[in-house]
């Protein structure tokens, strides 16, 4: 069988705790199970990297990491991925931005990735790049003689072609996704939205692409086993000892401006408005990790969120009640399956989000004799496939808001039924059917 190398911006290094979001622990989970070589970015700055990737061995996989200049990590990193490419394809074109020297750097670590990673590779290698930050690795490497497959998987979404003309270089994207043997999407509307532009810049035939759309899944059974056995621990314990009969709504994101939770905390401070019967009763746990914090639209985002916070806070809260907890801290996964299976609701609204795996981790790990609603936003993945959830438009505030009480108010029979449907659905869809849907369409 041939090795499966991976690439990605990042490497969860053994004994290094996963990125949230579903690329560490999806690649992770594949290469578990086909072994082979990880290659990418340490996380570390060098004044002088090493031309030489450091190499690590555990359970049949193979570690390959490399350094990045300062200057480097600014341009390609926090520039062109960061501030260009992340606004544009997820639709946030006000935060878009674009700089000549971003782009060049942009270039310039993808060559610099395909110079480090060609003499790893054996002939009969596979090669699974992924996401947005290595879209013109297959035109380095095919330049550098690579012949073997190549197949790119984005985690984002793909922006219409109407939205991706604000990039200067978008038919430079487009064509650096061309020689990739398969180009893969989290669903078909973003795989259509690829195919419009190829027809936009090559109007007089398009080379022929493979591409499919493999929605990212969960371990469900391992979620399930996660969250049961939270339940026993002093964390979760002590969270539902703090509850004291009330009921809890969870959100859980990476604070991020496409996460939506501006717009969330606005929702919720008009639903305490407009239902003033479920104050008291009700506690919102918002837990969002920081990330990006060397970006200044990331420092915008946390101190608006902080003083949204302490107006909800400051205008509702009573001296045995705060409506409104929000942390910036990161618990184990466990936890948070604990945290989530206490829950009567799920708030996941995003802006966009290619999936958003969150959304199904909390049904996961619901108890199906008493499970919880999900509210869901119409712009994540994740919608297409969880039909059961409480479906909104995350800049309907009022819709949200509505979509709160909806979903406290759902009887047990209404929730047990949508529960049954989407347990069904993670299970068809689960991460081991990504990987290998994936991998058999590489070839």
């Amino acid at each position: 069988m041939s090795r499966l190398v991976c690439v990605s911006n990042r490497i969860t290094l053994p004994r290094k705790t996963a990125a949230p979001g579903g690329l560490a622990v999806g690649v992770l989970a594949a290469m578990r199970e086909t072994g082979g070589l990880w290659f990418g970015w340490s996380g570390d700055l060098s004044a002088n990297p090493s031309t030489q990737p450091g190499l690590v061995t555990r359970e049949r996989i193979d570690y390959a990491t490399i350094d990045l200049t300062q200057t480097q990590y600014d341009r390609y990193y926090r520039g062109f991925c960061n501030t260009t490419l992340w606004p544009l394809f997820h639709y946030l074109t006000d935060r878009f931005r674009y700089d000549h020297e971003w782009h060049a750097g942009y270039r310039d670590v993808n060559r610099w990735f395909a110079e480090r990673l060609v003499p790893l590779l054996r002939p009969d290698d596979r090669l699974w790049i992924h996401d947005y930050h290595l879209i013109p690795l297959a035109r380095e490497l095919r330049s550098l003689g690579v012949r073997q497959r190549i197949g790119l998987f984005l985690h984002i979404p793909f922006p219409h072609i109407e939205v991706l003309r604000l990039l200067p270089p978008y038919e430079e994207l487009i064509r650096n996704l061309t020689h990739y043997d398969l180009v893969g999407f989290q669903t078909a509307a973003d795989e259509k939205s690829f195919h419009a532009g190829l027809g936009g810049v090559f109007p007089e035939g398009a080379p022929l692409v493979k591409t499919g759309s493999f929605p990212i899944g969960i371990d469900v059974d391992g979620v399930i086993a996660e969250a049961s056995g939270a339940m026993r621990t002093e964390p979760v314990k002590r969270m539902i000892a703090g509850l004291i009969g009330r009921r809890l709504m969870i959100g859980v994101d990476r604070l991020d401006y496409s996460k939506g939770l501006v717009e969330r905390f606005t929702a919720y401070q008009r639903f305490l408005e407009r239902h003033a019967a479920r104050r008291g009763r009700l506690i919102y746990l918002q837990i969002a990790p920081l990330s990006r914090d060397d970006i200044q639209a990331y420092v915008t985002i946390r101190e608006a969120l902080e003083q949204a916070t302490g107006r909800t806070n400051g205008r509702f809260a009573d001296t045995d009640w705060t409506p409104l907890r929000y942390l910036n801290r990161n618990f184990p996964h466990g936890t948070l399956m604990g945290f989530m299976r206490a829950a009567q609701v799920g708030i996941v609204t995003p802006l966009r989000d290619g999936m958003n795996l969150v959304a199904k981790e909390f049904v996961a790990s619901q108890d199906p004799a008493d499970p919880g609603a999900l509210i869901l936003s119409s712009l994540a993945g994740a919608a297409r496939e969880l039909e059961g959830a409480v479906i909104v438009n995350p800049y309907d505030l009022r819709g949200v808001s509505q979509a709160i009480e909806t979903a406290l108010a759902m009887p047990l029979a209404e929730r047990q039924e949508r529960h049954t449907a989407m347990l069904a659905t993670l299970r068809g869809n689960d991460l081991r059917a990504w990987y290998t849907n994936f991998l058999a369409a590489l070839g």
